[in-house]
């Protein structure tokens, strides 16, 4: 007799709720063993890639690719004992308890979110498996002011109607549709919400044609005007870009953002870069004036210590932090992330220089870890390799200051009483004016653009 273990989506220690899940690494019949990556989830800070926490063989995938699934629910289906040989073992109860899968999350707890009406048990048997998802899925889907039950009935479909209408019963046949991944695939990339469909293949399978004749524009519509929704595309907020906007909110309508400004000539800086790049102890590293200002960063915090810390508003306290986990917001096909550079403050310039450059490869490739997303203490934020002058930005949550980084240029110059050609540079630095005056920003501000400018004033920190 099968021993059936429902893997549920882990907690991989970001403090979110849900997760996409990108595309199954095991099919149905598959062998898995103990910790052999099986799926690969996006949520809303990183895609990660998910070990198993059991051996044995693939009975059913839980979720489709392209689906978003809360933390606790089971998406994957494992018979631990395929040849039968060991001793039946009950599912693990419902307590609650969540799961931390290795190398991710706390080590123990229990889970504290809300609970939901009707929700399946944890146990479940392979063949109930899928319909427990399911309903654990339309109930977070129903209006919380109406019961399940109490749903109203669909409108009816309007004469003649339409081919991509949804036949009475669909429903029966759960929320999960029916289509093959590459379909799915299809169906994702042209738009097409495949709950909407009717399948005309066998079963009721969503074909290829379905999904293409769903998004193809109707033949007799007449042309639209010029403005509307014809030439428009609407794409789901999720993912990265719904954590990034829910954080600008908070962080923009929470914290009192005060934003100054310095230009700087930042020549003795460049001349510096340029000789450092020959010196052997550079060689194989990108230098580039990022790694300088990130460094000008961490010296400047020392003098103003302010800007390193955090306002926490529930227990009422300023904390000072005696480290620097430096942000980098970085720009990916996901969205804008903040991975940090750990301990940033204890690096050497060529140090600094390479942890930079694996971090902004590591975050476009989109492979950031959770783990490198969380804890940051201040952030940069560099414009200028978008050739911007400098900005406004906004704070990333729990940080007290963020560093605008601005385009390099060639520009006139007063020096000695002569105008020059010069290399400059503008920044600009937003905190949080609950935790630094305007005293104190100013100078950790004047501190950065005195060590860009000069920076052999380094070695009087």
């Amino acid at each position: 007799m099968p021993q059936l273990k429902h893997f549920p989506l882990p907690d991989v220690g970001e403090g979110l709720t849900e997760a996409e899940i990108l595309g199954w690494k095991v099919q149905p019949g598959d062998s898995v063993t103990v910790n052999q990556v099986f799926v690969e989830i996006e949520t809303a800070k990183a895609a990660v890639e998910l070990p198993c926490a059991y051996e044995g063989k693939v009975v059913e995938l839980l979720a489709e690719p392209g689906q978003t699934v809360e933390v606790g629910t089971p998406i994957i289906s494992i018979d631990v004992d395929p040849d039968g040989t060991a001793p039946s073992e009950p599912e693990p109860d419902s307590s609650g308890e969540t799961k931390t899968l290795v190398g991710y999350g706390p080590q123990a707890t229990s889970s504290k979110r809300r609970p939901r009406k009707a929700a399946p048990a944890a146990a479940v048997s392979a063949g109930t498996a899928q319909q427990a998802l399911q309903g654990a899925m339309a109930g977070s889907l129903a209006s919380p002011a109406v019961p399940a039950q109490a749903t109203a009935p669909a409108a009816p479909a309007p004469e003649p109607p339409a081919p991509a209408a949804v036949p009475a019963g669909a429903a029966a046949r759960g929320s999960v549709p029916l289509a093959k991944p590459p379909v799915r695939k299809l169906a994702k990339d042209l738009g097409v919400d495949l709950r909407a469909l009717a399948g005309s293949g066998a079963g009721g399978v969503i074909t290829r044609r379905d999904v293409e004749t769903a998004s193809a524009p109707a033949p007799a519509a007449p042309a639209p005007a010029a403005g509307t929704g014809a030439r428009e595309r609407r794409v789901p907020i999720k993912g990265v870009r719904k954590a990034t906007a829910q954080a600008m909110v908070q962080s923009a309508f929470t914290a009192p953002h005060v934003t100054e400004f310095l230009t700087v000539d930042v020549t003795p800086m460049m001349e510096l870069r340029q000789r450092l790049k020959s010196h052997p102890e550079f060689q194989g590293v990108k230098l580039t004036p990022l790694a300088f200002a990130a460094k000008a960063l961490c010296l400047a915090v020392r003098r103003t210590p302010d800007v390193n810390a955090t306002w926490d508003e529930q227990a009422g306290e300023i904390v000072y932090k005696d480290y620097v986990h430096l942000g980098i917001a970085a720009a990916t096909p996901r969205g804008l992330v903040v991975p940090n550079v750990r301990d940033a403050d204890g690096m050497s310039l060529r140090e600094l220089a390479a942890a930079l450059e694996s971090l902004t490869a590591t975050a476009r490739e989109g492979r950031t870890t959770p783990a490198e997303m969380t804890g940051g203490t201040i952030t940069i934020t560099n414009v200028g390799v978008f050739g911007v002058d400098t900005g406004t930005p906004i704070l990333n949550p729990g940080e007290s200051a963020i560093l605008a980084f601005g385009a390099i240029r060639d520009m006139p110059w007063v020096v000695d009483g002569q105008v020059v050609p010069r290399k400059v540079c503008q920044l600009a630095l937003s905190f949080d004016h609950r935790v630094v005056d305007g005293q104190q920003g100013s100078r950790f501000l004047a501190d950065v653009g005195a060590l860009l400018a000069d920076p052999a004033t380094a070695i009087t920190y």
